[in-house]
């Protein structure tokens, strides 16, 4: 008998109605005569109403507490899942993350998982019961309960399938599949078949919503299979493997775009060789991802750093530099906001050249001003400002012959 793990988001469990949906989509793979373990988040805006709650309470609570508090969503989640389910005769069991045996590191509001012990979802299993697992959480050696950031009921689902040994991991959401982009900005994005790890990573990592950077590396790491589905409408979704099919062809295959970037500049930095390393330790120690680096060393030996970071780490990222100036020293700091940042992905670039020169070209040619570049085998970022974001993004998608059924041009 196969193990299977389902995932349903918020959106998914918004309402009884669509809990009711859930727990029949559960039980139509139970029919099959595999044994389910579902993963759920919290309902619908949950999460967003216990952040107001808290804020009306504490303007800046502890991390604790917020992950005590938080951590509540999900429990509503699965006792009303596991109800529905034996509502319709399959008997269920409701876990939260702790008791479901997911260990974290002890960070609250963005812990990492670091084991799982899921003897006793085994036992559940075992019984011929489904398994409700709570999204999202988990708990510290010490007892402390911890929450996983965002997309972190995705990961979750993956490091259980994992820990399980499942045959598949379903991410059942609120979209068909994994499409070449957001089809809310591109109307005629197509859905892939299928896309390889690195691939999904990649655009992950680059503002795909549709799936947690975090689940994807857990997949790829222990190579769990994953699906993307509708949790509404009964059709294929987009296989997630080693290696996606070929039958599209594609040199590039996603255009993914993430919004409120920052440029920050390091401008007059006395010794960059040691310089460096003390600021990406310092930001790297308090949480602050930098993405898109460039050094320019000028004439005298000194040098000029940017990078780009996400709008919302601005503050904290000032308040971190200037803590180090006396140490690193540097003249002065210029930011840049309003900025966005646009992709493109395709396993088929490491073997097609010339593809960052179309994408540069196309850019050029739409009146589209590059800020900073960022590259990597099967990937080509820019940085440009916010306002061209969309244009930018419908202008590649349609370059690269995304839509539909058009042939791809080589590049």
């Amino acid at each position: 008998m196969a193990i299977i793990v389902q995932k349903f988001g918020g959106t998914s469990v918004g309402n009884p109605e669509r809990i009711k949906n859930v727990a029949s989509r559960v039980l139509e793979e139970r029919k099959k005569g595999n044994s389910v373990v579902v993963v759920v988040s919290a309902m619908g805006k949950t999460t967003d109403s216990l952040v107001s709650l808290a804020k009306e309470i504490h303007t800046a609570p502890s991390g604790r507490e917020m992950d005590m508090l938080l951590a509540t969503g999900e429990q509503v989640t699965i006792s009303l899942l596991a109800m529905a389910l034996e509502a319709l005769g399959q008997s269920a069991v409701s876990f939260t993350g702790w008791q479901a045996g997911i260990k974290t590191e002890a960070i609250h509001g963005n812990a990492r998982i670091t084991g799982i012990n899921p003897e006793a979802v085994k036992r559940v299993l075992d019984e011929g019961k489904v398994a409700v697992v709570a999204g999202f959480q988990g708990i510290t050696e010490q007892g402390g309960i911890t929450t996983l950031g965002r997309g972190g009921s995705d990961t979750t689902a993956v490091a259980l399938a994992s820990a399980l040994k499942a045959s598949r991991c379903d991410i059942f959401t609120d979209v068909t599949g994994v499409f070449t982009t957001d089809p809310r900005i591109v109307k005629d994005a197509r859905k892939l078949g299928s896309i390889s790890y690195d691939e999904m990573l990649e655009l992950a990592n680059l503002g795909a919503g549709v799936l947690h950077p975090r689940a994807v590396e857990f997949a790829k790491n222990y190579s769990v299979p994953l699906v993307v589905r509708s949790s509404i409408e009964r059709i294929e979704g987009t296989i997630i493997g080693e290696e996606s099919s070929m039958e599209e062809n594609l040199i590039v295959r996603g255009v993914a775009f993430e919004d409120r970037i920052t440029r920050v500049s390091v401008l007059g930095l006395a010794e960059s060789l040691n310089g460096l390393p003390s600021i990406f330790a310092a930001l790297a120690k308090n949480s602050i991802n930098v993405d898109i680096i460039i050094q320019n060393v000028i004439g005298d030996g000194s040098a000029n750093l940017s990078f780009s970071i996400k709008t919302e780490d601005l503050e904290k990222t000032i308040k971190v530099l200037e803590e180090c100036r006396k140490r690193i020293g540097y003249e002065k700091i210029e930011t840049e906001s309003g900025l966005s940042k646009v992709s493109i992905v395709g396993s088929g670039m490491v073997s097609n050249p010339g593809v960052a020169a179309q994408m540069f070209s196309v850019l050029a040619d739409s009146g589209i001003q590059v800020k900073m570049v960022s590259t990597s085998e099967i990937k080509v970022s820019v940085v440009i400002d916010d306002s061209q974001m969309v244009e930018a993004v419908e202008a590649l998608h349609d370059t690269f012959a995304l839509s539909g059924t058009q042939v791809q041009p080589n590049a």
